[in-house]
């Protein structure tokens, strides 16, 4: 029976070039054993399959669920996913896109009915302290499990009872002959990039990119996983690279691009123009006897657009956050490739906030889209089971079904796990919208909001619509023996605001009250601004008000910072790094709802502010100055006794500075004080955005006076020199003692 199943399942597949399911249920050693008379049977050339798992029981090559990342951008007839002992979701996306068309993937999974009550090594993960696996739910293989007996092109085998459940055929047609592609008839890219390309949409996507060729232009190449839209990008690179130009590639990571690269090599190949030896390639630079070159730099080194580059190419783009593609704009010529839904489920920062600032850009935008997949044919029953069961295409409500909505008419919810695995538009909508708060969302991630413990789901909800939702993460509660490991160098999964205050901050109490951390927030894009997030904040304060705190961590921004100070949150750290994947400074920010709650806050607040200065002009010297502006607005301490300490003559110092002849240079010591008093204490019409900008800049980080003009753009130096005691004098003007402003009536007005 199962050699007559994976034959007529493989030979449907090959029949309409889409790939098929195999699910074999039961005993993992039958399940495997039966995995391989199914790959023979269906006549899969054993170097063509991968196994995913830990390898026991499997005769194939193998491949931990932990490194499946090592399987993007190949091809495979055949995966056989092992989910016995763990079932990562991230695993699952990954290998879904790595078999090709006629290909098939196994499932070799416990029984069905009893998958979802089962724990594995995932759901160890998911069970963060103070929780324990049991208390894990099972929500995510339960819908998987409906998927997978819902879903063409899935055929189910019972192992134990060797007994078919699903033949997983579709009857589709065969497919038609493939079409003949149509080159333009005078391409500027060379003709043999053109011929290269496998589809019309690739075709099209390198004609676009061809507008690189002009001043001030950008281009945006979208496209679902698997569409080719790397190797367009990879093709467009070689071209320019042949041409002479110099092509600067950046990406998450170096991985991420390597199809960029092997498709420009195998253009150069095809050209002539490929320089260096071929014996020893250098995987992270391509050159040409033309003397162009295609070159790869981490994202943060290639916002700096080192060695001035002629064109430079952002692939993966949905994957960084907006900040750092802004900054590619100051690149003349640049293109953007960009998944819609991807495995990784990059987030829509791209989609929903970086388009309205590429728009407002100089460049000339030109765009296009990419719809027809290149490893299988469109339609593939696959590839649609696969968004579906890890919601990779979870999009908030479409626009006019709230976009007439007000908050006071909006209905708070509690987000049940229960609820959301019952109602699936309510889930998608919730999962979208979560997507669209983040530029990296997992298919983990849906797991963690259906199963994990400590993680919760609140919205506001209009006419059974989400507009607004939040997930949050208790955190803390944490007991003496818990609390000491971390204090000692231990690390804890889940409680991230108690980790960084008792490891980094030494403060080993922290750990012991409870708090609700706000790991995201989203509003839809169609009602932002209007309030509902501050609403949906007070909800959650009111609904948690037996908690101590209520807190959050993100990558700081202006904009972030001051939406969590205007709702009552105070900045209690900022990260002495830069995140690896955001790359911002992350803040994190804490309301108290308790005395244990205001204890806790209160001496952080002050630490902070005590040891904000120093790391100021050390280790936060290139903060952004609105940053930095913004989170000591935030900061809520009482930074009084940091002017009180000011000698008189300190204070003459200043007043001689801001009215007469004193220099800045002398002794910036009470300048330094006097600005973080005001920055953090002070009242924020007394100065200008730009006259805050001087104090951070050139009191607190200590940069050059060139670099303050270059930043800040005054005329020169002697202008900023005056602009700084300018900016002195209505401080002087609040913070000094009386008897001391007599020096600044002795230079008049």
């Amino acid at each position: 029976m199962l050699r007559e199943v994976a034959t007529d399942l493989r030979a449907e597949a090959r029949r309409t070039d889409e790939r098929r399911v195999l699910v074999l249920a039961g005993d993992r050693t039958g399940g495997h054993r039966a995995a391989e008379r199914a790959i023979e049977a269906a006549g899969i050339p054993r170097e063509s399959v991968t196994a995913v798992g830990t390898g026991d029981g499997t005769q194939f090559d193998t491949v931990r669920q932990s490194a499946t990342d090592s399987l993007l951008g190949t091809t495979r007839g055949a995966i056989v996913l092992d989910c016995h002992e763990t079932c990562r979701p991230n695993a699952l996306g990954r290998v879904v896109g790595t078999v090709d068309g006629g290909g098939l993937l196994v499932l070799v999974v416990p029984p069905l009915e009893e998958w979802p009550n089962r724990r594995d090594e995932f759901d160890e993960y998911l069970a963060v302290p103070p929780a324990a696996v049991d208390d894990v739910g099972g929500r995510f293989r339960e819908r998987l499990v409906r998927t997978l007996r819902t879903h063409r092109g899935i055929a189910i085998v019972d192992v134990d009872e060797n007994r078919l459940l699903a033949d997983g055929l579709t009857h589709s047609a065969p497919r038609p002959a493939t079409r003949s592609l149509e080159v333009p008839p005078s391409p500027t890219f060379p003709r043999d990039a053109f011929v290269a390309c496998r589809t019309q949409d690739q075709i099209a996507a390198l004609s676009t990119l061809e507008n690189l060729r002009q001043e001030s232009t950008a281009v945006v190449v979208e496209a679902d996983r698997g569409r080719g839209k790397s190797s367009a990008a990879g093709l467009a690179a070689g071209s320019f690279a042949a041409a002479g130009e110099d092509v600067l590639v950046t990406a998450p990571n170096y991985r991420s691009a390597a199809a960029v690269f092997e498709r420009a090599s195998r253009l150069g190949s095809t050209l002539e123009v490929l320089a260096g030896d071929p014996a020893e390639p250098r995987p992270r630079v391509l050159e040409t006897t033309t003397g162009g070159r295609v070159r790869f730099e981490r994202p943060a080194r290639a916002t700096t657009l080192p060695e001035d580059p002629d064109v430079v190419l952002v692939d993966e783009a949905a994957a960084l956050p907006v900040r750092r593609l802004e900054s590619f704009l100051d690149a003349s010529r640049v293109g953007f490739t960009t998944t819609v839904h991807g495995y990784e489920g990059a987030g829509r920062g791209f989609d929903v906030r970086f388009r309205d600032r590429l728009a407002e850009s100089d460049h000339a935008v030109h765009e296009v889209r990419m719809a027809e997949p290149i490893r299988y044919a469109p339609g593939d029953p696959v590839e649609v089971w696969a968004f579906n069961a890890l919601l990779l295409d979870a999009r908030p409500a479409v626009d006019p079904l709230v976009e007439d909505a007000q908050p006071p008419t909006a209905t708070y919810r509690v987000l049940t796990t229960d609820a959301l695995l019952a109602d699936e538009w309510l889930l998608r909508e919730a999962f979208g919208l979560l997507v669209s708060a983040h530029y990296r969302t997992e298919p983990n991630d849906l797991a963690r909001l259906l199963d994990a413990p400590n993680l919760s789901v609140r919205a506001l909800l209009v006419d059974g619509h989400v507009v607004s939702v939040a997930l949050l993460a208790r955190e803390g509660g944490l007991d003496a023996e818990t609390r000491a490991a971390v204090y000692e160098g231990g690390r804890i999964r889940g409680n991230m605001i108690p980790d960084v205050l008792m490891s980094q901050l030494r403060d080993e109490s922290a750990g012991e009250p409870v708090g609700m951390r706000v790991m995201r927030i989203a509003t839809h894009a169609a009602v932002r601004d209007r309030g509902f997030g501050s609403r949906l904040l007070e909800e959650i304060r009111a609904e948690f008000d037996d908690r101590d705190w209520i807190g959050t961590g993100f990558g700081a921004t202006p904009r972030l910072v001051r939406f969590w100070a205007q709702n009552g949150f105070s900045t209690v750290h900022l990260s002495t790094t830069r995140n690896a994947t955001s790359g911002e400074y992350s803040v994190i920010m804490f309301d108290p709802l308790s005395a244990a709650g205001d204890r806790l806050h209160d001496r952080h607040t002050e630490w902070f502010v005590e040891r904000i200065g120093p790391q100021l002009t050390d280790v936060l010297r290139d903060v952004d100055a609105d940053v930095v502006r913004f989170v000591l607005r935030a900061s809520a301490a009482d930074a009084g006794t940091r002017i009180q300490s000011l000698s008189a003559h300190q204070w003459r110092l200043v007043v001689g500075a801001a009215y007469g002849p004193a220099l800045y240079s002398v002794d910036p010591g009470p300048f330094e004080r006097l600005a973080l008093h005001y920055l953090v204490a002070g009242s924020s019409e007394l100065l200008s955005e730009r006259e805050e900008r001087l104090l951070v800049t050139k009191v607190l980080q200590g940069h050059s006076w060139e670099t303050v003009v270059d930043r800040l753009g005054y005329h020169g130096t002697s202008a900023a020199m005056r602009a700084l005691g300018d900016a002195y004098r209505p401080i002087v003007e609040a913070y000094a003692p009386e008897a001391l402003l007599d020096d600044r009536d002795r230079y008049g007005p």
